[in-house]
């Protein structure tokens, strides 16, 4: 198993939770629509492939690359001190980094999951620490049930698929791009996911922006 190297990327692009979205759900404008109808079909296509063949990967393998993935994103973040970190509930086979959270915490990091409020919305992320209440949100995926709405420093996001400019093949939705548009400041972003969901290009839209860095693992 071996580790890749992390791509250059220019901007930030966060997690995407929701999956098998159409366009008129996502609320992504089009401008070139038949260039846009061919990059979403074969974006869907591409989005189920990489889904299944993470799904197909024993649990234990799983769970080993994510480990791996925990060590590194310590070494990136560094010193977390009292930041805000956005992470994420883990979905159909993603990196689960729920431990590294709660280690995050002991080293004085406060951790947030996102929240969607309303479709093609921004996401609010609410402030989450282990024993806090927990209800269904979108696609069942567990989000705080109620709490303060804060700002991460750091996004962690899970990848569907990545490609070697840094941009992220999410679940469909755009929810994370807007709401990157719409904060204050622009927090770093982190990619995490396996080596196998690399691809040579997402073929980038003009509401495509690349992460400003993967951590990728072999399974």
């Amino acid at each position: 198993m071996s580790s890749s190297e992390n791509p250059p990327a220019r901007f930030a692009s966060p997690p995407c939770f929701m999956h098998e979205v159409d366009d008129q759900y996502a609320g992504i404008p089009q401008v070139d629509v038949q260039t846009a109808g061919d990059v979403a079909r074969w974006r869907k296509g591409e989005r189920k492939r990489l889904i299944d063949e993470r799904m197909e990967v024993p649990a234990e393998r799983r769970a080993r690359a994510a480990e791996r993935i925990a060590d590194r994103l310590t070494s990136e973040t560094g010193t977390v001190g009292d930041l805000f970190l956005g992470i994420y509930w883990p979905f159909r086979g993603e990196p689960d980094l729920r431990d590294w959270g709660r280690q995050a915490i002991d080293r004085g990091a406060r951790l947030a999951l996102p929240v969607v409020v309303e479709k093609a919305k921004p996401l609010v992320f609410r402030r989450w620490a282990p024993g806090v209440k927990l209800e269904k949100g979108v696609w069942n995926i567990p989000v705080p049930a109620g709490g303060e709405i804060v700002i991460p420093n750091i996004i962690i996001a899970p990848l569907v698929g990545f490609d070697e400019a840094g941009f992220r093949l999410g679940y469909g939705g755009g929810f994370y791009d807007r709401t990157l548009a719409a904060l204050p400041s622009k927090p770093l972003t982190i990619g995490v996911g396996f080596g196998f969901a690399r691809l040579k290009t997402i073929f980038p839209q003009w509401h495509d922006i690349p992460l400003d860095r993967l951590i990728i693992e072999d399974v």
